[in-house]
């Protein structure tokens, strides 16, 4: 396994840290480098709970920043340097120059299995590096295995050399049934992700070790490593099980998780936030905007300033944060909240944490895993 390295990027949420833990649980013989990425603007709740994770780690988690040795923060330097336009949901630079950047400087040319948060019960990719010399891994999916992968695997000429592989990892005593899915061709009737979730249900570990000997003749980080223990995961991870895990291990849930009350018309709501990532996310609700008005307002100030330099661009797209902030606006976002997490409490298991789960993978991948 020393011919590979592998990396973990801890944002300083739920899921990331749960991942960090749950490998360092299950796959003790993996050595896995953490690292976080850091643009100057977390919140403070953010660097405690990363300095907490490391006693429970027992190793040390490298701060990688995209700009050293200058008195302005990764994202001031880039605010400044893309002419003081806002990054948004349509123009992400701040992903690509403060989280994408330095983390392919981190790994440089070298072979990378890099292990993804994303969750069983999360309908989303993750935005991640393009780069050939660095392969993604979901550890928390039944699939631990990306797209590109799949794509590549179960295209329709590759029947022959899959059939082969199956043959010299069955047992006597399996089914062949999994071998007619194999060497059936995709088509408009039989679609990949027929094929896929069909051969998953022959058995999971059967499936990887599959996947894993046809890539062993390919030049991907994964085709380096001789012995890998994953190839017997079998669990898919959901929202809850993430909460188990940071319960369990004693470094429960980041501060900036935990519901704060508030009262307006003589009707009690809660809020909190929904995601890790820089404090003006511009990703995150209005009521998280409220919640850092009351809960951060240094914070906030310092993000309308931004908001202020910025040559007419918002953080929300129909609305200035100076705006945001009258009484009369602020009492009409918590009013709606509130009857928003009235609704989710009539749909929702009371066991899960309504505002995190609402709209969460609406986020930034790469800042949530």
């Amino acid at each position: 396994m020393s011919k590979a390295r592998h990396v973990l990027g801890i944002s300083g949420g739920k899921d990331s840290s749960a991942l960090a833990i749950y490998l360092k649980t299950h796959y003790p013989e993996i050595d896995i480098e953490y690292y976080f990425c850091d643009t100057g603007e977390e919140l403070k709740e953010t660097y405690q709970f990363i300095d907490n994770l490391e006693v429970i780690l027992g190793k040390s988690i490298t701060r990688l920043k995209a700009v050293k040795d200058s008195i302005k923060t990764p994202f001031e330097h880039f605010f400044i340097l893309n002419g003081k336009y806002l990054p948004s949901a349509m123009a992400r630079w701040c992903t690509r120059m403060m989280k994408l950047k330095p983390f392919e400087e981190f790994v440089g040319n070298d072979k990378v299995i890099s292990y993804v948060a994303i969750r069983e019960d999360e309908e989303r990719d993750a935005y991640i590096s393009k780069k050939s010399n660095i392969q993604s891994i979901f550890p928390f999916r039944k699939n631990i295995w990306s797209q590109e992968i799949i794509n590549q695997v179960l295209r329709n000429e590759n029947i022959t050399e899959l059939k082969k592989i199956y043959k010299k990892n069955i047992t006597k005593n399996k089914s062949h049934d999994m071998l007619k899915i194999i060497t059936k061709p995709l088509s408009l009737s039989f679609t990949q992700s027929q094929k896929l979730n069909t051969l998953l249900s022959f058995g999971i570990p059967l499936f990887n070790k599959i996947v894993f000997g046809f890539l062993q003749s390919k030049d991907y980080p994964i085709s380096h490593i001789k012995i890998y223990p994953l190839l017997k995961n079998e669990e898919g991870l959901n929202r809850d099980d993430i909460f188990r895990i940071l319960k369990d291990n004693g470094i429960g849930m980041p501060n900036y998780y935990r519901k704060i009350e508030y009262t307006v018309e003589e009707k009690k709501g809660y809020y909190a936030r929904s995601r890790s990532g820089c404090y003006f996310c511009f990703f995150q609700q209005k009521i998280e905007w409220v919640w850092l008005y009351e809960q951060h307002p240094k914070l906030f100030k310092k993000a309308m300033k931004f908001e202020s330099e910025s040559n007419g661009f918002t953080w929300i797209q129909d609305e200035r944060l100076e705006d945001l902030i009258k009484t009369k606006r602020i009492k009409k976002i918590k009013l709606k909240h509130i009857r928003k997490e009235i609704r989710n409490q009539q749909k929702k298991s009371p066991y899960l944490v309504d505002i995190i789960a609402e709209n969460e993978e609406a986020g930034c991948s790469i800042c949530n895993i």
